[in-house]
């Protein structure tokens, strides 16, 4: 029976019974495992455990902008993406329009080719008046474009040796209860057998929809929206993609000015929605849209409305969506208490303006209250870092280096309070300080002063003493910020935060720092490139390179890794060798300023430094990788270096030889990260030419490469270690939280008072910058 069914479906065809044969012999390991269909998702991410979906394209999607004929690469790229699902053991369906668009173009093509043939016979010669196109009826486009539509996504999926079905249907096909089971068991039959079902409403035979013709619960077939709303609830589909030409659901019509993108959509809100006008082709529009959604949403289909057309998204649109990612309108049940991170960064940024208009002695006073509420509510603060270390704890996954972060002590609190009222008294002297000031000409005075960035959003992971000082320098620095923290700190950040609105309070400010604590994803915080003004990544490479990765047009601070260098000159001091590269390797393994690679001068080798150093390291513990230079002069070396571009992160380290500082610089030029260098010598010359020619963001003479930290520098504390060529490079605190904006004092000026024929000149005279302003500008 199975095998005639292949055969009427095949047309005995060669690549269907490849396909079979496929489906027959694949692995089991390769379908995910199904879920109960009890209802619909409450959260993006869990989108991921969907397993039976349908695509739903709008006539938007699928023709092109003439309306005559198909958009191929759009159309190619879904069925792409498709495919890949159905590859990985999903079940995929696809509701599609494009019939009429194919039918009408072929419809057209023939009616020129007649017309130009009756014009050529009858007059005799090759010159052809001009043609006119009657109406063309749409049934008849859809009964001569359907079959060519078809055909198109045949030899579309072929390609990826997956299998396509067509199937076409009217409302009395969900109506009746005979043909509604025949259409669910065909469907289902068609799934089974790993067969991409594409369907549509058999638009050569469907009459025109009657306006609130739904049944009693039951939603109408008329367009394709409803259609795919109500073949996803029939089928129990877990999820619903529909496909349009907007990006989703907006608040008010798009292209509104202070029309905005609905990330989440829930039922309660509909009457909030004020929708705008149809797309340029097909019969539904946003509000048919949104009806057939909610309808699905309530039979337990999620639901996602999102753009199929924009060319720099298309590509991955489904994908993105069945991955969790933040893409068009997600149509959700459930609705937190909570505001969304959009709702987050928008009260930030307003709250943001008024910190940074405040008094630099109020925010300064916010930071102090911040320290003390970091003694005063210490036993609060350790009780909620004590759950989080018992948590870590019990699940065992966290290394013993992020255990140590992740804890907090009296004496840690006591350092972030001491750190903290520095920063207080630096906010002193920080925002609206004027960098330059210039006499542009008789009473026009020129500014240029120092402003905050704007929003912030800061990522960190399981490193709780971030958030206090983070939060103390973008107060200091008047910005808002956003904060992300790893879920392992979960209940120490909470109560940091609060303490940190506490704090805010007190001056009215109180929403210019929150707390992301929803279960958004990175990458999606990372395409608020409307909304937020800096990233600033605070914990691994690994984390600081996906963020680096995901950050969509907004600018990141931060630094992919810490492959700091120690050099060993020839005229060393033993003690300060060894205490320098001790401490550079050994005090702290983990952090990004420790030492990767041990840079070691050729004349030191076989001398009793080269001994002490070798014992001192071994004493620590440090397993030694040699470079390849470095292993050739021993007979037994260490393990080999697979690469003199690691970041360790542990007690290890690379040992290479070079003959001279010029080839140390060479080397660091070519392996290193740009974070932090070191040279140990007593020769002031070669130590001077060392600082001069690396460009590194930190260049030590006979320091350790330690010293690269924001609290060492006098900073108070920092946000993190840059190595950008651009803006803030090393230890970033306050200062590099800061940009510029001119300031321009007039009285009645115009460019043309001082064109050619004008009457005034241009002084360009610089100012003393201490000096008020008020007392510079002139009388007359």
């Amino acid at each position: 029976m199975l095998l005639q069914r292949l055969r009427l479906c095949s047309g005995g065809s060669l690549d269907f019974q490849r396909h079979v044969c496929r489906l027959l012999t694949r692995p089991l390991t390769q379908v995910p495992q199904g879920r109960a269909h009890a209802g619909s998702f409450a959260h993006r991410g869990e989108l991921r455990q969907a397993k039976r979906i349908v695509v739903k394209l709008g006539s938007a999607v699928v023709t092109r902008g003439d309306e005559c004929g198909l958009a191929l690469g759009r159309l190619a790229s879904i069925v792409e993406q498709v495919a890949m699902l159905q590859n990985q053991g999903r079940e995929m369906m696809i509701v599609t329009s494009g019939a009429v668009a194919f039918g009408k173009q072929r419809l057209r093509h023939e009616i020129l080719l007649s017309q130009s043939v009756r014009q050529a016979l009858h007059s005799g010669h090759n010159q052809l008046k001009d043609m006119s196109l009657p109406v063309l009826e749409a049934r008849a486009c859809a009964a001569a474009g359907q079959s060519g539509l078809m055909a198109l996504y045949e030899a579309m999926f072929t390609q990826y040796s997956t299998c396509t079905a067509q199937v076409l249907v009217t409302n009395l096909d969900f109506h009746d209860d005979d043909k509604r089971q025949n259409l669910n068991s065909t469907l289902q039959e068609l799934l089974r057998m790993n067969i991409v079902p594409i369907i549509n409403t058999n638009d050569a035979v469907v009459p025109p929809p009657e306006p609130n013709s739904d049944l009693q619960g039951v939603i109408s077939i008329k367009d394709n929206d409803s259609l795919a709303a109500r073949l996803a609830v029939e089928m129990k589909a877990d999820l619903l993609i529909a496909l349009s030409d907007v990006e989703g659901l907006y608040d008010s019509p798009p292209g509104t000015d202070d029309a905005k993108l609905i990330d989440i959509f829930y039922p309660g809100d509909l009457q909030s929605i004020t929708y705008g006008t149809k797309s340029r082709v097909g019969i539904g529009g946003m509000e048919a849209k949104v009806k057939a959604a909610l309808w699905a949403l309530q039979g337990g289909t999620s639901v996602v409305i999102a753009n199929g057309t924009h060319p720099k998204v298309t590509g991955h649109v489904i994908t993105d969506i069945v991955e969790g990612k933040k893409v068009g309108t997600f149509f959700s049940e459930i609705k937190p208490a909570g505001p969304t991170v959009e709702q987050q960064t928008e009260m930030a940024r307003n709250c943001g303006r008024t910190l940074a208009s405040l008094h630099p002695d109020q925010r300064s006073e916010i930071i102090c209250h911040l320290a003390e509420l970091l003694i005063e509510r210490k036993d609060e603060i350790l009780a909620a870092n004590k759950m989080d270390m018992d948590l870590a704890a019990s699940a065992g996954h966290l290394p013993p280096a992020m255990l140590k972060r992740l804890s907090l002590s009296p004496v840690k609190l006591n350092s972030l309070a001491i750190g903290l009222r520095q920063i207080a008294v630096a906010a002193q002297d920080s925002v609206g300080r004027v960098l330059r000031r210039t006499r542009v000409a008789h009473n026009l005075e020129l500014e240029q002063i120092t402003v905050p960035i704007g929003v912030l959003l800061v990522i960190f992971e399981a490193r709780p003493d971030c958030l206090p000082q983070v939060s103390a320098l973008a107060i200091a620095s008047g910005n808002a910020l956003l904060l992300k923290g790893g879920k392992e700190a979960a209940n120490t950040n909470r109560v940091l935060h609060q303490l940190t609105q506490e704090a805010l309070s007190m001056h009215g400010v109180r929403e210019a720092v929150q707390l992301v604590s929803t279960r958004e994803e990175v990458a999606d915080l990372c395409r608020l490139d409307k909304l937020i003004d800096l990233i600033i990544p605070r914990g691994s490479s690994q984390l600081v390179r996906e963020i680096q990765r995901a950050a969509k047009g907004i600018p990141v601070l931060g630094h992919s890794e810490g492959i700091c260098h120690v050099y060993v000159d020839a005229d060393a001091s033993v003690d300060k060798v060894l205490k320098i590269v001790r401490d550079s390797k050994c005090d702290y393994p983990a952090a990004c300023n420790a030492m990767e690679t041990l840079l070691i001068h050729r004349d030191i080798l076989r001398t009793p430094l080269f001994d002490q150093i070798i014992d001192m390291l071994r004493t620590e513990r440090v397993k030694i990788h040699a470079g390849p230079r470095f292993a050739s002069y021993l007979t037994f070396s260490p393990s080999e270096a697979k690469s003199l571009r690691t970041e360790y992160g542990d007690l290890e380290c690379c040992m290479e030889v070079v003959d001279s500082m010029q080839e140390a610089v060479d080397h660091i030029h070519k392996y290193g990260s740009s974070h932090t260098e070191v040279i140990v010598t007593e020769n002031e010359d070669t130590a001077e030419q060392f600082l001069q020619m690396l460009d590194s963001a930190c260049v030590f003479w006979n320091a350790s490469s330690r010293f690269a930290d924001g609290y060492r520098f006098g900073l108070g504390a920092e946000v993190g270690i840059s190595t950008a060529r651009i803006h803030a490079r090393g230890p970033v605190g306050l200062e590099g939280l800061l940009t510029t904006k001119w300031v321009l004092r007039g009285d009645g000026h115009t460019a043309a008072d001082f064109s050619e024929h004008g009457t005034m000149k241009y002084l360009h005279e610089n100012l003393p910058v201490g000096q008020p302003l008020a007392g510079q500008r002139d009388s007359n």
